[in-house]
């Protein structure tokens, strides 16, 4: 049996701007040799925001776009350029419509060298399975995202994100009063939530569970 991928380290959001690129950022900066990998999704026309902010319609081609390495996505500013700045070794940004994102995820997959890649993107997880998935989200209210359910049943962990540098137990407390506020359960209960002050815990279980499917990995290749 051939090991013909990296471990992934997937990041989605509970909802839009919940902190998925600066915790991306941390992770790598803290996972050195890793690569990363940007997933943005466009439609055949312009999304309605700024175009030279984020829209990618122009991009758009019948198959999926992939500009790798630091020629083809830096940016300063730019979520790409982050992820060069936080220390990747080599950046994939993977422009896709709605139908191309498990062809183009998996093809930026193939480009990947090291033994790890951080993947930021929703829907990604709908076609990869992670090695390792965490779910963002702000410490105060969210607007869900359609996909929310969907994604939290395969998260291994909430990340909460801050924009005022709240401590833990203010964080989770000001997260636990909007959850209370929902008329649905979105079923959180047995996922660990963290914040920035648990950010060693966070690398140490992202390397625990990496080591865990090494050893499975390891053990069906001698039983193969």
């Amino acid at each position: 049996m051939k090991k013909d991928r990296p471990i992934i380290v997937a990041i989605s959001g509970l909802s839009s701007n919940t902190g998925k690129t600066s915790l991306a950022c941390e992770l790598l900066n803290r996972l050195p040799g890793w690569e990363a990998i940007k997933l943005t999704r466009g439609h055949y026309r312009s999304c309605g925001k700024d175009p030279a902010g984020c829209c990618v319609s122009d991009l758009l081609r019948e198959e999926p776009l992939i500009r790798s390495g630091r020629e083809a996505n830096y940016e300063s500013g730019k979520d790409t350029g982050r992820f060069w700045k936080a220390g990747a070794v080599n950046v994939h940004w993977v422009i896709v419509d709605e139908d191309q994102v498990e062809e183009g995820i998996n093809r930026a997959l193939a480009r990947v060298r090291t033994g790890g890649v951080i993947v930021e993107g929703n829907s990604f997880l709908d076609f990869v399975t992670a090695g390792f998935a965490v779910i963002c989200a702000r410490a105060g209210e969210n607007r869900l995202k359609a996909s929310a359910r969907r994604t939290l049943a395969k998260a291994d962990a909430l990340y909460l994100s801050t924009i005022d540098d709240s401590d833990r137990i203010t964080a989770i407390k000001r997260f636990e009063k909007w959850r209370a506020s929902l008329s649905v359960d979105l079923g959180f209960d047995g996922i660990p939530i963290w914040t920035h002050d648990d950010l060693p815990r966070l690398i140490e279980s992202i390397r625990e569970k990496n080591q865990n499917f090494c050893n499975a990995l390891a053990s069906s290749v001698v039983n193969f």
